[in-house]
């Protein structure tokens, strides 16, 4: 299964730090932050000793696949591991994340100062990797003595506990902001050109007119009160060329109403065409004359 945004015309952003989950327990949560992870670019999985094993078949590699949402090539890249010392082996710099102060004196950073600091280091060619712990407890303090630093959350303190893919999701966003950031994937259309003031206004006076002749302003005291309030929100709205000319032919049409179309099809129909749509009794009389 893929997402809406799926598009596999463009290059693949791979790289970034590794993404190490330290005893996961859910086959299903492991799918959902490979799919976190292909969002924003991050490509190096490591698992340390799953609850369940790394399922390569059955129901709960089934799970995880769906749950990864087209992002099966992290699952089917990722590597297993017995103990984290050795899925950090090969790493330079090490952050945890944990949402609990652990007294052991490690510098505490948020995602983005982490990442920005991340993104320097591999651009320099260090290696390196954020570990998250199991879903229910976290890791304990020896997995996170083995971290160079702490990445926490600026979360609600009194639910300050997240779901492992919402993690790694909130830290792939930090990272590629940091790393490969040029502003928005698409741009707004392009919009017809701003309208001129002495356009604005001649559409309000208008406006203004179809409002007096209609019985909006009453009292007639707050005329002027809401005349102004009106002709703020008009030039709050920015309009374009195009807006102008499409919101005054909005008024005329509720002012006029529909078009009379039926009175120029009249006009054009032939004398005969006439006679054989009229009533019996009229085009008897019409044939006579």
């Amino acid at each position: 299964m893929t997402g809406a945004g799926t598009d596999k015309t463009r290059p693949l952003i791979e790289g970034g730090p590794a993404v190490i989950l330290v005893r996961p327990q859910l086959a299903v949560n492991i799918g959902m932050c490979a799919r976190a992870m292909a969002n924003f670019g991050l490509s190096d999985l490591r698992l340390v000793n799953p609850r369940d094993g790394w399922p390569r078949t059955g129901a709960l590699r089934k799970g995880a696949f769906a749950a990864a949402a087209g992002a099966v090539h992290l699952l089917e890249g990722a590597r297993l591991f017995d103990t984290l010392e050795e899925a950090v082996a090969d790493l330079n710099y090490v952050w945890a994340t944990t949402a609990r102060e652990r007294g052991q004196g490690k510098r505490v950073e948020g995602p983005a100062v982490a990442m920005n600091e991340s993104a320097g280091l591999i651009a320099g060619g260090a290696k390196v990797g954020i570990l998250f712990g199991p879903e229910r407890t976290g890791m304990d303090s020896d997995e996170i003595a083995i971290a160079d630093s702490i990445l926490t959350f600026p979360v609600n303190p009194a639910y300050a506990s997240l779901n492992l893919a919402q993690a790694v999701l909130l830290v792939g966003y930090e990272w590629f902001r940091a790393a490969h950031d040029e502003g928005p994937r698409f741009v707004t259309p392009e919009r017809s050109v701003p309208a001129s003031r002495e356009m604005v206004v001649a559409f309000f006076n208008f406006f203004e007119e179809k409002l007096e002749e209609s019985g909006f302003f009453r009292p007639p005291s707050k005329k002027p009160n809401m005349t102004r309030n009106l002709r703020n929100m008009v030039h709050r709205m920015e309009l374009t060329q195009q807006d102008v000319r499409t919101l005054w032919g909005a008024v005329v049409r509720l002012v006029e109403g529909p078009r009379l179309q039926a009175k120029t099809r009249k006009r054009l129909r032939t004398p005969k065409a006439a006679a054989a749509e009229a009533p019996a009794g009229e085009a008897a009389t019409e044939s006579k004359d």
